[in-house]
C-alpha cells in the first residue's frame, strides 16, 4: 500500500465521515440507510452511499421530481406495457400492475435460477421472460430498454431492505467466490475492492469519497455520466481503474460478485435509481 501510495493515486488521502443526514423522499418514505451489518460482515454498521455524498447530491435523492434517474423509471413503466415478440405479449400480460406484482422482487434478487443452475439477477430474468415467455430477443448489455426496465422493476421496491436468501440452491457457494473475489487484489495497481470499500472508506481520494460500495441503489444514476448505471457496469470500471483487464457482464465472476455485494448491504433500503457522483 506505501508504494501505491507513494505513486500518486493515494497521495490526498483525506478522513471525512459520512454525513448524519436521514433520507426521506418526498416527505414519505423514510429510507433505511445505516443498519446493522449481518452476522458475518466485516463491518459493524453498513452505510448506504447516499450518506458520503454532498449536500447537493443528496438532495436529489431526496424528491422523485428532482431526482434524475427518474426519466429511466418512467420509460420503463412504458416498456412494461410495451407488446413485443412473436407471442404477442408484454410485462405486463403475465405481471400485471407492477406496483403489486413486483413488490419486494428488487430487494430479493440475485436469486438462484434452477434452469442454468446459477444465480440470476433482474437483468437475467428480464432476458429469460423475453425469450421463453415472449418470443423477443434477449436484451444486449446495458443496450434498448434494460437499464430503464431494471430500474422499474427495482424502483416498485423503494424503501423495502435487502434480503437475499442464500439457502436456495448453490447460493452459498457463489457467495464465498464472491466474498473471495471482493478481497483478492488485481490489476497493476494490486487492489482489491476491499481496499476502497473496505480500508479506506470514509476517506477522500483525490475529490471523490469512499463509500462501503453498497448495490442497494442500482442502477444508479451517475452525474459525472449523465445516466444511468448498471452494478456490472460499476464492477467492470472499478476493475477497470486497477488497471486489470475486466470480465465480461453476467460472467459467472461477476454473477457471484454481485451476490456477495448484495448481501453485504443487507438491511438496507432498496433505492433505485439512487443519485450519486
Amino acid at each position: 500500500m506505501a508504494a501505491i501510495m507513494s505513486g500518486g493515486m493515494w497521495a490526498s488521502v483525506v478522513l471525512a465521515g459520512p454525513s448524519d443526514d436521514k433520507l426521506v423522499i418526498d416527505e414519505q418514505i423514510e429510507m433505511t440507510t445505516r443498519t446493522a451489518a449481518p452476522e458475518g460482515h466485516p463491518l459493524d454498521e453498513v452505510i448506504s452511499g447516499w450518506h458520503y455524498r454532498t449536500p447537493e447530491t443528496r438532495a436529489l435523492e431526496t424528491d422523485t421530481f428532482q431526482n434524475p434517474g427518474m426519466l429511466a423509471v418512467e420509460e420503463g413503466a412504458q416498456i412494461w406495457e410495451t407488446v413485443e415478440g412473436t407471442e404477442g405479449k408484454s410485462c405486463a400480460t403475465c405481471h400485471g400492475d407492477a406496483s403489486e406484482s413486483m413488490a419486494g422482487v428488487g430487494a430479493n434478487y440475485p436469486k438462484w435460477d434452477e434452469d442454468s443452475g446459477k444465480p440470476i439477477n433482474i437483468e437475467l430474468q428480464i432476458n429469460k421472460c423475453r425469450v421463453e415467455n415472449m418470443g423477443a430477443e434477449p436484451y444486449k448489455f446495458d443496450k434498448d430498454g434494460q437499464k430503464p426496465l431494471t430500474a422499474f422493476i427495482k424502483h416498485q421496491s423503494l424503501g423495502q431492505p435487502v434480503a437475499l436468501d442464500l439457502s436456495q440452491g448453490d447460493m452459498q457457494t457463489w457467495w464465498d467466490k464472491g466474498k473471495d473475489l471482493y478481497y483478492r487484489r488485481t490489476g497493476q495497481l494490486n487492489l482489491s475492492c476491499a481496499t476502497c470499500h473496505e480500508d479506506y472508506n470514509g476517506y477522500r481520494i483525490r475529490a471523490d469519497h469512499l463509500s462501503q460500495g453498497n448495490a442497494n441503489g442500482f442502477p444508479t444514476y451517475r452525474l459525472k455520466q449523465g445516466a444511468l448505471v448498471s452494478i456490472h457496469n460499476r464492477f467492470r470500471g472499478c476493475i477497470r481503474d486497477t488497471r486489470a483487464e475486466y470480465p465480461a457482464a453476467f460472467s459467472d465472476d461477476l454473477m457471484a460478485l454481485e451476490v456477495y455485494v448484495t448481501w453485504r448491504g443487507s438491511g438496507l433500503s432498496v433505492e433505485t435509481p439512487a443519485v450519486r457522483q
